[in-house]
């Protein structure tokens, strides 16, 4: 039987989950304000729960592909957030649509723990190509799904779910047809369970991926302010919001038609130098915000961050693959994505506090500091532990 699912289906799965997943984020405010009357506030915090659904779904996702069946996962968490979105094109009130978003958080969770669990399991490239393309996946997914959902919401919000069904059922129709392989180390010759032993990743490798960990969650709380704050922050300071706009549809076309650099910094650096370089670049981004006052600041600074995230956190994952045991490759990339996802959730409720309490200044001075000493700590370590290419 089949070991690994061909990268080609793995990239067009992530694309297709995270299009569908970006004709929701950005729609969630604009719909619970202007439609359903709702506070920011609130909008909020169900985009909190969210995230916290979505960190319980890469937990149970993890948890499941490397204790249960790969294939099953898949589907269970396709289904969940598929059978959901189609239940909002009828019923799409506030307390259905809040519920709703976070019913598919929790399959979105799923799902993205399992494409990065299988996507370790390649063998046909190396990971850094590997996790770099589903990278590029859900960047080119992004892209489309804020591009489009604009447009689609003048339609009615009906249309907006009917085309994000569409994504997932993509996605569902992927998951059936070539999900279903057995990856290496989990079954026998004839075809029985594996019995599975303790964690056999050695203990200086763990508290590695637990500091990239760490790393990963400071540097995606400090992402997430690029995606709240920083809107109220450009308009204060009286540029228009559409610019704000524009300035993600830079970041998501740099992203895409840099591919190059990368695969330069792939061939030429050990993974943990690139990884380091590439986040050195994204946290100084930050310090760029304390003393941006015109648009083209933005732009410039927008610039920069980009270079160093299509540099550095691209083949993040891939580092702790390298790092985990075969069997327990969805357990850490579990972990990874539940760091991922708690930044994203904590980032604008800290950033809110932080900007209430002192300043915007003091905020961009702050996250700056959390990902430079998050950073070190890492590649001390890894230095340390003679791991900087896992």
């Amino acid at each position: 039987m089949q070991k690994e699912v061909r990268l080609r289906w793995l990239f067009l799965a992530n694309l297709l989950n995270n299009a569908g997943a970006a004709f929701m984020w950005p729609l969630t405010t604009i719909y619970m304000h202007n439609y359903l009357k709702q506070s920011l506030t609130f909008s909020g915090i169900v985009l909190f729960l969210m995230s916290l659904a979505m960190i319980a779904g890469n937990f149970l996702g993890g948890h499941l592909f490397d204790h249960w069946r790969p294939y099953w996962t898949a589907i269970l968490g396709g289904s969940i957030s598929t059978i959901m979105l189609a239940t909002l094109i009828f019923w799409h009130s506030l307390w259905p649509y809040a519920i709703g978003l976070i019913i598919v958080g929790f399959g979105d969770g799923i799902s993205m723990t399992v494409v990065n669990a299988y996507a370790a399991t390649v063998t046909t490239r190396s990971n850094r190509y590997v996790f770099n393309m589903l990278y590029l996946a859900l960047n080119v997914g992004v892209v489309i799904g804020t591009l489009l959902v604009g447009y689609l919401l003048e339609l009615g919000i009906n249309v907006v779910f009917m085309v994000t069904t569409v994504c997932y059922l993509g996605l569902m129709g992927i998951t059936l047809t070539t999900f279903n392989v057995t990856p290496a180390n989990r079954t026998t010759a004839d075809g029985q369970k594996v019995t599975r032993k303790r964690d056999a990743t050695p203990n200086n490798r763990r508290q590695l991926i637990w500091m990239i960990c760490l790393m990963i969650f400071t540097i995606y709380l400090s992402y997430a302010l690029w995606e709240s704050i920083l809107s109220v922050h450009m308009t204060n300071l009286g540029i228009p919001f559409r610019r704000y706009s524009e300035v993600w549809t830079i970041n998501g076309l740099l992203i895409i038609v840099s591919q190059p650099i990368v695969t330069m910094f792939n061939e030429r650096f050990k993974i943990g130098t690139q990884i380091g370089f590439g986040i050195t670049l994204f946290a100084l981004s930050f310090l760029g915000l304390v003393f941006a006052r015109q648009y083209v600041d933005f732009i410039i600074i927008m610039v920069v961050l980009t270079i160093g995230e299509v540099i550095g956190l691209p083949i993040a994952p891939a580092w702790v693959d390298d790092m985990a045991a075969d069997d327990q490759r969805g357990k850490y990339q579990g972990r990874y994505n539940m760091a991922l996802s708690l930044g994203r959730a904590v980032g604008p409720l800290f950033g809110g506090m932080m900007v209430a309490q002192f300043s915007y200044a003091i905020l961009f001075i702050v996250v700056t500091l959390l990902m430079l000493g998050s950073l070190t700590l890492v590649l001390w370590r890894a230095r340390r532990e003679h791991l900087l290419n896992g």
